[in-house]
Parts: C-alpha cells; sequence; structure tokens
C-alpha cells in the first residue's frame, strides 16, 4: 500500500545529531518510508493524508513496558493497554521482561522458555498495529552459555537483571557479558527495590555489571543517591534510561549531567508500565514535556530522547524519519484551547501534545482525534482513499 502525508508543518525527524528535515510530504510503501520532499504529487498514492500543517514526529518508543502475554496486564488487570498507548503516540514498546507473569519460573529452564514464547507470541500479534518487542530473559543463576546459544536461536535478544535470586547485583557481571556475546541487548534494575525479589542496584554494582542500559536510572519507582549520577555519565557509557514512573527531580538531574557532558544521545525516554503506578498511555509526552519545560531541553531534542535514542540501543530500524527507515509516524499538535500555536511551543509551555494521527509500519491506524489526548488544534483528514476501509478513530 502506497501512502503519503502532505501539507506538514515541520519534520521532526528524531535523529539527535539533525532533529529537524526539511520537507513537506512524506511517501510511505510496502511498511518503508521511500521519499520525504516538498510539494510532492500523492495522487498516485492508495491513502493521501493531509496533515493541515500539523508536525510530523516518529513513532515514540517506550522502553520500558511490562508486557505479559497479549494486550493484558496482571499488574493492573486491565486489557488493551497496549492499544490505548498507540493513541498516545507510542508505536513500539519492548519488553522490560516479563516479571509480572503470574506464578513466573525462575529455574534456567523456566526463564528461558518464558522468554522464547514471549518472544514468539508478539511475532505476528500487534495490538492496534503496534510494534511489541517481547521475550526479555530474566537473568538467573544457573543459566550456561548453551542457554545463551538456544535463545539467540530462538530470537531472544534481550536481557534483564534485577530480579534474579543472586545473593549480590556483582553477580549478574558475568551473565550479562554471555547475554552480550551472543548478540543481546542487556538491561540492569537501577535504584531501590521494587517488587519482592528484585535488589536495590546503584553506580558501584553498574560500572561491574557494564549493561547496554540503566533501566529508570532516576528511580523505579526510587532513585539512586544523587552523588551516584555523575559516576554513570563519567565512568560508563550506559545508556541512561529515564521514566514517566520514577523520580522527577532526578530526571531533571540526569538530563543536565548529560547535557553538560555532550552526550545527550545516551538519554532515553520510557515509561516503566503498567506498575504500581498505573497504565500510562501518555506517559511519554508528560516526560517530554517535563524535560522541555523544567529541564531547559530543546523540544526537537526531546523528541529524540524518545524515538531515535531509543532505536539507536536497541537497534531499530524505526525512531527515525529517513528513507529505508520503517514508516512508523506520529502527527502532533499543540492542543485545542491551550494557549500554544503548535506541538514544540506546546512541550515548551508544559503541555502535553495533541495525537492527530497514527501510521504504524505504513498503516493509517488511525486519522483524526486520538482517544487519550485532547483534540488537536489543526485537523488531520484523509484526503483521498483508494481502498474499502475507514481511518477514522472510532473505527
Amino acid at each position: 500500500m502506497k501512502v503519503a502525508v502532505f501539507n506538514i508543518g515541520k519534520i521532526l525527524s528524531g535523529d539527535i545529531a539533525a532533529p529537524v528535515t526539511a520537507g513537506d510530504v512524506i511517501a510511505m510503501e510496502d511498511g518503508k518510508i521511500t521519499a520525504i520532499g516538498t510539494g510532492g504529487d500523492v495522487a498516485d498514492c492508495d491513502v493521501a493524508i493531509d496533515a493541515a500543517g500539523m508536525m510530523v514526529m516518529p513513532g515514540l518508543i517506550d522502553s520500558h513496558v511490562h508486557i505479559t502475554f497479549g494486550d493484558y496486564t496482571p499488574r493492573q488487570k486491565t486489557v488493551g493497554f497496549l492499544e490505548s498507548y498507540i493513541h498516545g503516540g507510542v508505536t513500539t514498546c519492548i519488553s522490560a521482561s516479563e516479571v509480572h507473569v503470574p506464578g513466573r519460573p525462575r529455574d534456567p529452564a523456566g526463564v528461558k522458555a518464558l522468554a522464547i514464547a514471549a518472544r514468539k507470541s508478539f511475532d505476528t500479534y500487534q495490538p492496534g498495529g503496534m510494534r511489541v518487542h517481547a521475550g526479555s530473559v530474566i537473568l538467573e543463576p544457573g543459566l550456561v552459555e548453551a542457554d545463551f546459544v538456544e535463545m539467540k536461536a530462538q530470537g531472544v535478544w534481550l536481557a534483564k537483571a534485577g530480579f534474579g535470586n543472586f545473593a549480590t547485583p556483582y553477580e549478574y557481571a558475568p551473565y550479562v557479558a554471555l547475554a552480550r556475546k551472543y548478540g543481546m541487548v542487556s538491561m540492569v534494575h537501577t535504584g531501590g527495590s521494587s517488587i519482592p525479589g528484585s535488589t536495590g542496584i546503584w553506580a558501584d554494582h553498574l560500572i561491574k555489571i557494564q549493561p547496554d542500559v540503566s533501566y529508570h536510572v532516576n528511580g523505579g519507582p526510587i532513585a539512586m543517591p544523587d552523588a551516584d549520577f555523575p559516576r554513570l555519565v563519567h565512568e560508563t557509557q550506559v545508556a541512561m534510561q529515564v521514566c514517566t514512573a520514577g523520580n522527577l527531580r532526578t530526571t531533571l538531574l540526569v538530563a543536565q549531567l548529560l547535557a553538560a557532558a555532550n552526550q545527550s544521545e545516551r538519554l532515553l525516554i520510557a515509561t516503566d508500565t503498567p506498575t504500581g503506578s498505573g497504565i500510562m498511555p501518555l506517559g511519554m509526552l508528560y516526560t517530554m514535556s517535563h524535560l522541555v519545560s523544567l529541564g531547559q531541553v530543546a523540544p526537537e531534542i526531546a523528541i529524540a530522547m524518545a524515538t531515535g535514542n531509543n532505536a539507536r540501543v536497541y537497534r531499530l530500524n524505526s525512531g527515525i524519519i529517513a528513507p529505508g527507515r520503517d514508516a512508523d509516524l506520529v502527527l502532533v499538535d499543540a492542543c485545542l484551547g491551550g494557549s500554544q500555536s503548535d506541538a514544540l511551543s506546546a512541550l515548551r509551555n508544559g503541555d502535553i501534545m495533541g495525537v492527530g494521527a497514527v501510521i504504524t509500519n505504513g498503516i493509517p491506524r488511525f486519522v483524526g482525534r486520538s482517544r487519550n489526548t485532547p483534540e488537536t488544534t489543526r485537523k488531520a483528514r484523509v484526503a483521498h482513499c483508494k481502498i474499502l476501509q475507514s481511518f477514522a478513530a472510532d473505527h
């Protein structure tokens, strides 16, 4: 299917090195962005969407979501939360491990089976059109190299430290090294203990473990001591993830420290939901607005922290608007009735952006009002459609 979005006010690329891309038309086909230009002819497209001057950004990538199986969370006893996140502009969710599966296994065979099953269950299941990267193996004592060989062969590429039955967090180091050897992205719970079976993890542990990502470095929900943050910035190259379900003050501290070190590409925005903090379909948008309005982060940079930065660390083809990239796009604007005139000004003001359309894998999921954000000031519409399908939000 050929899809185009035209009459775009500004293209926010998601690339922190070049956060704005020139052009007012984005063309897509077979799930990929094929062209970005100005004033192109969209008559030959199957679906053409008039952005009405709204801005376009990559779909948000929430790199800390506690997925279980299906679109259900036992932690909050809620069905349909992932599909609801689509209406908050989130087009990709990455599992922070299936730790909330009731009665989750803790033996090597069990954690391996859980990761493989979760990974495979979302291969073809995309709630609301969302991309879900599930199957994050929970590192437990007793896992051996052959287990990592098997998991890699079965497509598991995520590994989570922090919930295993280890005497001390330092013992995670050889397991994280094995995960890295077999091409897995490794993540480590950071801060105070969050659930029974987890343990507090601080800078000394992270420096020894050397994961790819320090999860909810601002607290999940309890943050590390302030003195630990400069150590992570200056003594490691670990990506530092901040989450909505954490400590706002330390979120701003992390952003300030990384900016001062000229390493803002290491900051990742996520939510750490669903947890005791609840379901947060607009969590990514709120954290972006906090960083911009309170933390002096440029709004287009905050968008990159929620999109392209995550894509780089997790080796995804989405998260950046460029030819050849996955066609996951969100049309955004200032919310109707607010004091601001466009999406970036709204973030500077501390407002969330309104979502006017979401496209994933090159397919419009809805065009019109999101059911979760306030109405947008400008109104996106389907200008023409050659297929028998409505893309209105209520369909």
